[in-house]
């Protein structure tokens, strides 16, 4: 009998995205491997598509994600294609006819598919941590061969759909009514666990906000099904299970999490642990509206008013700063903090800590950085005083540049670090803002 041939993935061939190019001197066409592009007179790549062999080496080098693969509709239906033989392959094998309740665990985990991610929003203002899971997510769909889907509820929030789309998203599950207005846990429940009983989807992401783990928390319960909260890392196994990756035991191990035998598999990440993915502004997908017959009288909790923190004394962004220098034990006081503060004027940034700051009193517990504080991902990181606990790292070892300042040589801080200062913080940090100043009256990065 003979054996069917496997089908041959297709490479596609580059194409640039309109308006997306910043001419930013050729790197596309340095990268080519087969000269397949040439620039314009402004700067732009023209494209010999006779040529291209679909490398990705110049989608990779783009700083601006203006390259993108195109393929034919044959090739993509090959993908499709390709993408259901990897689902059949990776599919759990089937029970034993005299087991029978392995054959329901069999029929159960194969009804579910897809991977979906919440869109959190607050007045129609859309929580950056969903981008940053259909990110992730869309490397979970790919791993599993299945759609990449957001669930956005609200009233009017049709636009956060568009936004969906441009960060991955191929299908929309939209609930759009008064009665969503404001979130309210039973409200949300109900609806949330009224799409997943009609469409099942195989793995759901949250943000790990305030929001996001009253409602995973809720929705596991009613479904009894399995959440790991504060993921760090999230992958596919041979078996299509999720493998969640958290902090354990205080911060000192890193443990693994399966849902072997529920579906669906949940999973919440803080903000700023994923990275946030190019923004394509053209992406289009499906938009699958529902509705439920509900009223407001339905639900006990009454939203009367909203009252932000916005003017509150301390409404510094740790998550979403740039910039950061944090202060922890070897600070010896609050006092001393006010050195991290002239820094981080000079360069932009706010100050953080770690927990001991914290403990001690010396910074409001906005600040902390950690796994019981914040997780950042900014583009500079100053680490000042900080020895370096495991429970700290997690919330910091992704930035761009990591610089350590401690006495100690021996501080895990420094197993991080990009650059490491072994010596007195209240000698190197006043030298180093001294020097920024002298370096910003020169014209030096005035520009930040």
């Amino acid at each position: 009998m003979d054996e069917k041939k496997p089908l041959k993935k297709p490479r596609g061939k580059a194409r640039l995205l309109e308006g997306k190019c910043i001419a930013c001197g050729a790197r596309c066409e340095s990268a080519c491997p087969v000269d397949a592009i040439t620039m314009d007179a402004e700067g732009a790549p023209l494209i010999d598509t006779g040529k291209c062999i679909g490398c990705v080496k110049c989608v990779k080098i783009c700083p601006a994600t203006a390259l993108e693969m195109f393929f034919t509709a044959e090739e993509l239906a090959i993908l499709d294609e390709i993408a259901k033989q990897a689902a059949a392959a990776t599919a759990p094998p089937p029970a034993d006819d005299d087991d029978p309740e392995a054959a329901r665990l069999a029929a159960l985990l194969a009804a579910y598919r897809d991977v979906w991610v919440f869109v959190e929003q607050t007045e129609g203002e859309p929580a950056v941590v969903s981008w940053q899971l259909l990110g992730e997510g869309a490397k979970l769909a790919e791993a599993l061969g299945v759609n990449l889907c957001a669930v956005v509820i609200g009233s009017d929030v049709a636009h956060l759909a568009s936004e969906s789309f441009a960060y991955g998203a191929r299908k929309v599950y939209l609930m759009d009514a008064p009665v969503y207005k404001n979130y309210r846990t039973d409200a949300y429940l109900d609806a949330v666990c009224d799409l997943i009983g009609k469409y099942k989807p195989e793995v759901i992401l949250m943000g790990a906000t305030g929001l996001g783990r009253d409602l995973a928390g809720a929705v596991a319960t009613r479904l009894q099904t399995g959440l790991t909260a504060d993921c760090t890392g999230l992958s596919i196994n041979d078996h299509r299970e999720l493998m969640q990756t958290r902090p354990a035991f205080g911060g000192n191990i890193m443990a693994t999490i399966l849902c072997e035998a529920r579906r669906p598999q949940m999973a919440t990440v803080r903000p700023h642990v994923m990275k946030l993915p190019p923004r394509v502004a053209d992406r289009t997908g499906e938009i699958i509206r529902e509705s439920m017959v509900v009223n407001e009288d339905d639900f006990p909790t009454k939203v009367l008013q909203i009252i932000r923190d916005a003017n509150s004394t301390d409404a510094v962004d740790v998550a979403g700063a740039h910039v950061i220098v944090s202060g922890g034990r070897g600070m010896m006081n609050k006092e001393n903090f006010a050195l991290l503060q002239e820094l981080a004027d000079e360069l932009g940034g706010v100050v953080g800590s770690s927990r001991s700051a914290v403990d001690a009193g010396w910074m409001p517990h906005s600040r902390q950085v950690g796994q019981t504080g914040k997780t950042v991902r900014p583009k500079i990181y100053i680490a000042c005083g900080i020895s370096g606990a495991i429970q700290h790292l997690v919330g910091m070892q992704d930035s761009d540049t990591i610089i350590a300042i401690n006495r100690d040589k021996e501080a895990p801080i420094f197993e991080v670090a990009t650059y490491g200062i072994v010596g007195d913080l209240f000698k190197i940090v006043p030298a180093i803002t001294q020097r920024i100043r002298e370096l910003k009256k020169q014209g030096v990065g005035a520009r930040g």
